[in-house]
């Protein structure tokens, strides 16, 4: 059982900046894919980042260019760097990761992007 437990979320003005962390119950080069999705109210929740262990990164067409996902194995943390915030960026931010076929997921943390 792998234990996700994120933080960052916070309240912010658009076109602030953000950046969250996931941290891991075990090192994450174990893990096959760790990423963010997040969820906004009354619509599905869809992929923001994932990065692989061997460092290979994929981002929804919504925030390339805008947000970095960027790992560190000896602090077992992902981490969610959000620049150019959008108010369309709300949501809820969940943080991911995939082993043996098996999903793991973290609690969430609030991102609010209003002025």
């Amino acid at each position: 059982q792998v234990q996700l437990v994120e933080s960052g979320g916070d309240l912010v003005q658009p076109g602030g900046s953000l950046r969250l962390s996931c941290t891991a119950s075990e090192s994450i080069f174990s893990l096959y894919v760790m990423g963010w999705y997040r969820q906004a109210p009354g619509l599905q929740r869809e992929l923001v980042a994932t990065i692989t262990s061997g460092g290979r990164t994929t981002y929804g067409d919504s925030v390339k260019g805008r947000f970095t996902i960027s790992g560190d194995i000896a602090k077992r943390t992902v981490y969610l760097q959000m620049n150019s915030l959008k108010p369309e960026d709300t949501a809820v931010y969940y943080c991911h990761a995939g082993k043996f076929g098996f999903d793991y997921w973290g609690q969430g943390t609030q991102v609010t992007v209003s002025s």
